[in-house]
C-alpha cells in the first residue's frame, strides 16, 4: 500500500528475527503466518520455525515515551525501545536516539512491534510494525521496506473489480478503501463513498427494524436486509416498508448477492454453524437452503452469475462453487466444489465476479486479493469482444474471443472466420473483412461437438484493448513503452492506442493475414479521440503492423494537459469505444 512512508507498506507484522548466521530473516504476521527470506525481497511461507524468546527487559533510567517496550539486542549494552517510534540507547536509557522520526512522524509508520539486529552486522536493523517489515543497513539512518512481495494485505471486502477508469477496490482493516490503479504495483487510499453508503444503510435499517442489521443489498426498488440472528427482511419499495422474509434463527447474515438485473433473485451468505447459503427467486417469498455438501464453516461472501446458474461462496474453509437454478425455485441439493486448493490455507473473507462474469476475485484473510478465470465459463461457449471482454457487436476485421472452449473451425454460411489462437479455455477468431452488418449465426467446431452462437456485426464497433488488471494497451509513441501507473504520458507527446473493431480499411486487406510493416492499410471510418471528453488530434489510424485484427491509432497530446488520471476513449463514425485511464504529466 502506498501510504507516504519510506516505501510501500503492507499489513501488520507481529515480530521479526534472524537466523543464527544472519543469512535468513523471518517475519510472523498478525495472522500468525510465518515467512522467510534469504534475498530480502522474495518471501516464502515456512512452518515449524521457532520464534526466539525475548531476553529479559533491562532496567533503564527512563523511557523515551510512555509505555514503550524495551528490547535488548545487538551490541552489548545497547537497548531498543519500541513505541510510536524506534529508539536506541547505549547508556542505560539516560539518553535516547530516535531512529525512525521524520518531521515528528515515523517514516516507517507508527506502532513498532518488534526489532531484530543481524548477527552478522550490528548496523543491520529490521523492524516489525503495523505496516509491515522495514530494514536499515546503516544503524537507523535510512530505511526501506521489505513488503513488496510479502503476502500480508489485510483485505476484508472486495468493493469493485477492475473497470475502465479504476482498478480493483477493496476495504482494508483499519485503513478504509484502497484501489490498485491499472498497471500500478501498490494499493492507494481512495474516497470511501461506497462503504460509507453501506454503513448508513445498515444503521438506518437497524433503527427501522429494531435489531442489528449486518448485511444490506439493493436491486432496483427491492432491498434485502439481514440481521445478526439470521433473520431476513425484504422491502419492495426502496425501504419505505419492510416484511419479515425469514424467521429461522441461525448465524449472522454476512453478505447478500442481489442480481442487478433481476431483483427477485438473491443469495445470502450465513455465518455461524448450520445453514450457510440461501437462495430466493421470488423476492424473499421463501428461501431455499443450498448449503448441501458445504463444510460447516462460516460463509462471509457470495456472488453469482444468474444466466449461467453459477454461485461462488467465500468461507472459513476456502472458496467453493456450484451450479443451481437461479431463475426458478428448484432442487436445493447442489454439489459444491472447492476451488481454492492452490491458494494459501486461510479463511476467505469475500468473493466477487467481474461484471462480464469472466474473472473471479477472492479476498483471503491476511493474504490479500487473488484472481482467476471463473470456472463456470468453461461450461458453455460465449462470444465476447477480444479487446475488453464485453458483449458489444463485432465489426469487419475485428477480433472476437470464444470463452469456454477450444475452437478448431468457425464459419457463418460461406464466410470463413480464421482461428488465430486456441487453448482449452479460450479461442481468438477474426471477423472477415467481407462480413456485412447483420446478425450472423456463427457455427463453431470444437472437440466437444458443433455449436452455433449469434453474432451481431455492424460496420464499426471500436474497443481499446485492456489487460486483465485493467491496464489499457496505450503506448508512448516515441519510446514504444506501455503506459501504466509507473510510466505516464507527457504533454506534447504522441500516444499509440491498440484497438479493434474499426472496420474496413483502404486498400482492402486479406482476412487472416498480418498487416504489413510498411504502409499498413488505413481505416476507412472517421476516427476521433477524446481525453477527458475533450477532442485531441488523431494523426493516423491504420492496421497495426505485424498483427491480425489489431488497429493502431496515433494521437497527439496538447502542449498543456492536466496532471493526473484522465479518461481516454475513441470513436469511429460516431460509435464510442470503452473508456480507459491514462496518467498524465505536464
Amino acid at each position: 500500500m502506498e501510504l507516504g512512508l519510506a516505501s510501500p507498506a503492507t499489513g501488520p507484522v507481529a515480530s521479526v528475527w534472524y537466523s543464527s548466521d544472519g543469512s535468513r530473516l523471518y517475519a510472523k504476521t498478525q495472522s500468525d503466518h510465518v515467512f522467510e527470506t534469504n534475498d530480502f525481497e522474495d518471501w516464502t511461507p515456512v512452518q515449524g520455525v521457532a520464534e526466539p524468546v525475548d531476553a529479559p527487559a533491562p532496567a533503564v533510567d527512563h523511557l523515551p515515551e510512555p509505555g514503550a517496550k524495551l528490547v535488548s539486542a545487538g551490541p552489548a549494552g545497547r537497548v531498543y525501545a519500541l513505541g510510536t517510534q524506534l529508539y536506541s540507547s547505549d547508556d542505560g536509557g539516560r539518553s535516547w536516539s530516535n531512529l525512525t522520526a521524520y518531521r515528528n512522524q515515523a517514516i516507517i509508520g507508527p506502532s513498532q512491534r518488534g526489532v531484530a539486529v543481524s548477527p552478522s552486522d550490528a548496523d543491520q536493523l529490521t523492524v516489525a510494525n503495523s505496516f509491515g517489515v522495514w530494514r536499515s543497513m546503516d544503524g537507523g539512518l535510512s530505511w526501506s521496506g521489505l513488503n513488496g512481495r510479502l503476502p500480508n494485505l489485510p483485505s476484508s471486502r472486495i468493493e469493485a473489480t477492475p473497470a475502465a477508469m479504476h482498478g480493483a477496490r477493496i476495504l482494508v482493516n483499519d485503513l478504509g478503501a484502497m484501489e490498485l490503479p491499472p498497471g500500478a504495483d501498490a494499493w492507494r487510499p481512495v474516497s470511501d463513498s461506497q462503504a460509507a453508503a453501506e454503513s448508513n444503510n445498515l444503521r438506518a435499517a437497524s433503527q427501522r427494524l429494531g435489531t442489528r442489521i449486518t448485511a444490506f443489498a439493493a436491486s432496483g426498488q427491492t432491498v434485502y436486509a439481514g440481521a445478526a440472528d439470521g433473520r431476513i427482511w425484504v422491502s419492495l419499495d426502496s425501504g419505505a416498508s419492510w416484511a419479515l422474509s425469514r424467521t429461522g434463527a441461525s448465524g449472522p447474515v454476512e453478505r447478500f448477492f442481489a442480481d442487478p438485473t433481476e431483483p427477485r433473485v438473491a443469495l445470502a451468505a450465513i455465518g455461524g454453524s448450520g445453514v450457510h447459503v440461501l437462495r430466493t427467486t421470488n423476492s424473499g417469498g421463501f428461501w431455499d437452503d443450498l448449503t448441501s455438501n458445504l463444510p460447516d464453516a462460516a460463509a462471509h461472501g457470495v456472488t453469482a452469475m444468474r444466466t449461467a446458474g453459477a454461485i461462488y461462496v467465500a468461507t472459513d474453509k476456502g472458496i467453493f462453487w456450484t451450479v443451481a437454478d437461479l431463475e426458478n425455485a428448484g432442487p436445493s441439493a447442489v454439489n459444491w466444489t472447492r476451488i481454492s486448493a492452490s491458494l494459501p490455507d486461510a479463511p476467505a473473507s469475500d468473493v466477487m465476479l467481474d461484471p462480464n462474469g469472466y474473472q473471479l476475485y477472492a479476498a483471503l484473510d491476511g493474504y490479500g486479493i487473488y484472481a482467476t478465470p471463473a470456472p463456470h465459463r468453461l461450461r458453455t461457449l460465449r462470444l465476447v469482444n477480444a479487446a475488453d471482454f464485453s458483449s458489444r457487436a463485432a465489426a469487419p476485421g475485428s477480433l472476437i474471443s470464444v470463452i469456454g472452449g477450444q475452437v478448431t473451425a468457425a464459419n457463418a454460411g460461406a464466410l470463413n472466420f480464421p482461428v488465430l489462437a486456441a487453448t482449452k479455455t479460450e479461442t481468438q477468431i477474426q471477423v472477415p473483412f467481407e462480413a456485412g452488418a447483420a446478425n450472423l449465426s456463427l457455427a463453431l467446431q470444437t472437440g466437444s461437438g458443433h455449436f452455433t452462437l449469434g453474432l451481431p456485426v455492424q460496420a464499426v464497433s471500436p474497443a481499446i484493448f485492456v489487460n486483465r488488471d485493467g491496464t489499457p494497451m496505450v503506448l508512448d509513441g516515441d519510446s514504444g513503452m506501455m503506459l501504466d501507473g509507473g510510466a505516464t504520458a507527457h504533454s506534447g507527446s504522441r500516444l499509440q492506442i491498440l484497438a479493434t473493431g474499426l472496420g474496413k480499411v483502404h486498400p482492402d486487406w486479406p482476412t487472416g493475414m498480418a498487416a504489413p510493416l510498411e504502409n499498413p492499410p488505413v481505416v476507412a471510418a472517421t476516427v476521433k479521440a477524446y481525453l477527458d471528453r475533450v477532442p485531441v488530434e488523431v494523426t493516423h489510424a491504420a492496421l497495426a503492423p505485424g498483427y491480425i485484427g489489431f488497429y493502431l491509432i496515433e494521437v497527439q497530446l496538447p502542449q498543456i494537459v492536466n496532471a493526473g488520471p484522465a479518461e481516454l476513449y475513441i470513436t469511429a463514425d460516431g460509435q464510442e469505444s470503452n473508456r480507459v485511464q491514462v496518467v498524465l504529466e505536464p
